[in-house]
């Protein structure tokens, strides 16, 4: 589940209420919040939009980069792998033990498909940009 702006002022919703007991204060610290997180996500959004905007594919192609390992490393650790592994042992081929991936790929897969899902929760309440 993807951790968006919502989430973020109510996290820091709840320090609030921790920390801050005048409801005064604390209302206006709300305010503040979430002006402030809302003008970090436009600046975020701004950057995002020239990155994918760039022609070079240093700047712009960085995302589908990283897409692309991790689609291969997955398809190698949980495809390739065994297949590769199942079929030498049927044919009755004794091959070395494949190096396995570090479990660190699957952060980095669920914060992609986080950030995937939510352009797709952007498209779906229709505010989608492009």
């Amino acid at each position: 589940m993807a951790f968006g702006i919502d989430d973020a002022i109510a996290a820091g919703l709840k320090v609030l209420d921790k920390f801050v007991p005048d409801p005064e204060l604390k209302a206006k610290a709300e305010a503040e919040l979430r002006h402030d997180l809302m003008e970090w996500d436009k600046a975020q959004l701004a950057v995002n939009a020239v990155e994918a905007a760039n022609p070079s594919l240093f700047v712009s192609g960085w995302r589908p980069f990283i897409g692309w390992i991790c689609g291969t490393a997955i398809a190698y650790q949980f495809v390739i792998v065994p297949i590769g592994t199942w079929l030498a042992a049927m044919a009755s081929i004794i091959v070395p033990e494949a190096p396995k991936l570090d479990a660190q790929l699957w952060e980095l897969v669920t914060a992609m498909l986080g950030m995937a899902g939510l352009r797709t929760f952007e498209k779906v309440k229709d505010v989608a940009r492009t």
